[in-house]
């Protein structure tokens, strides 16, 4: 608990470090992008300046020195308007954009959205406007910060991806472990019970009874088959799908029928898939033990097997309880259930067997609340 709350903690605080790094990147991309545009004002009124001193020069030396400094400007666009915005000269500007009056207060709207004009004042009736925008550096960047962000996002959902893959790698090695060492715990009295069934035999005992103690024995081998696969490739042969189905079906059927009626629905022909015919008959069996539960013991199962052209549907309906639709991919999450009892891993190893190992898919096609819900098993034909 305290480590959970360490762990906790220590999420926290890495959160907070990164908020804090990216909100110094952030600022100190804005002080930059203040500076270089300040630093190209200030740039323009010496530009302005040189405009108005190559008007007034008669001096070789300022008129020089005037033209020199208005030459540099080679990347911000340009234009000497007069007090009624008609064009001068200009710079930096495609001369095709001028030759129309909407194109040029478009463009002198443009220049104006992105800088203040700077005044140039002769005297109190005579003034020239001096209209610039913003260079390629500037512009390049004004949308620096948003590919930063970007980049920083795509970093946090990489490194979220990463963790939440290598938690749900740890779980599987953890539940694949625990089947493990279950299916050997199990071996161990299995073995002895079979011995002991031998012995029964020689005694005279009503056969009914070692018959049915002999099922069971079988079943637990079975189940104990099952545990030793999980986190280990099975061995996929080609089987017929509807007998190995219908014996999974009628095996519970013949323990659970009652108040639960049963029906049985497939093609009257053999239809093979490549499934590992174990671990198949466990997918059905948890889909009704889990449409036996929403029903509380009382309700109606039907399976059906639906041939399609190049698919085999196993079609699991109940009159249970019901899903709700944000909840239909969430119940074959590990570890999800709605029972005051399970560990909720029944849904989630069938999914595995039916995607994984298997290469099928496995949804709920419909569910409506207190009037049922049905499965549906996709498998490839062999």
């Amino acid at each position: 608990m305290i480590f959970s709350e360490n762990k906790n903690i220590l999420k926290g605080l890495m959160v907070l470090i990164s908020l804090i790094i990216v909100s110094m990147i952030l600022y100190n991309t804005y002080t930059f992008f203040q500076y270089f545009k300040e630093e190209e004002r200030n740039k323009m009124i010496l530009y302005a300046e040189a405009q108005k001193t190559l008007e007034a020069s008669e001096l070789d030396v300022e008129l020089s020195l005037s033209l020199n400094i208005i030459s540099k400007n080679t990347s911000i666009p340009t234009i000497l308007a007069n007090k009624k915005d008609s064009i001068l000269s200009f710079v930096n500007i495609d001369s095709e954009k001028l030759d129309s009056e909407n194109e040029k207060i478009k463009i002198l709207n443009q220049l104006k959205s992105e800088n203040e004009p700077i005044i140039l004042k002769y005297d109190k009736n005579n003034f020239y406007k001096l209209y610039y925008g913003n260079s390629n550096l500037i512009k390049t960047l004004k949308y620096y910060p948003i590919l930063l962000l970007i980049v920083i996002l795509l970093f946090i959902l990489l490194i979220l991806n990463y963790y939440k893959t290598n938690k749900f790698a740890s779980q599987n090695l953890l539940w694949a472990g625990m089947a493990k060492e279950t299916a050997h715990q199990i071996a161990t009295p299995l073995s002895s019970l079979i011995g002991w069934l031998e012995l029964l035999k020689l005694e005279n005992i009503n056969p009914s009874y070692v018959q049915e103690i002999e099922k069971d024995i079988y079943r637990l081998q079975n189940i104990t088959d099952r545990f030793s696969k999980i986190g280990s490739d099975p061995i996929l042969e080609k089987t017929d799908i509807v007998a190995s189905t219908s014996n999974a079906f009628h095996y519970l059927k013949q323990r659970y029928e009652g108040k639960v009626s049963f029906e049985f629905i497939a093609p009257n022909e053999v239809i093979n898939a490549q499934i590992n015919e174990i671990l198949h008959s466990w997918t059905i069996e948890n889909l009704i033990k889990n449409a036996i539960d929403a029903m509380k013991g009382v309700g109606k199962i039907t399976l059906e097997i639906v041939d399609k052209k190049d698919l085999i549907q196993i079609i699991v309906t109940d009159t249970g309880k019901g899903i709700l639709k944000k909840d239909f991919k969430k119940i074959f999450e590990t570890g999800y259930t709605t029972k005051k009892r399970g560990w909720g891993l029944g849904l989630s190893l069938t999914k595995r067997i039916v995607e994984n190992y298997h290469k099928g898919k496995i949804y709920v096609s419909q569910s409506q609340l207190n009037n049922g819900t049905t499965f549906v098993i996709e498998l490839k034909k062999a």
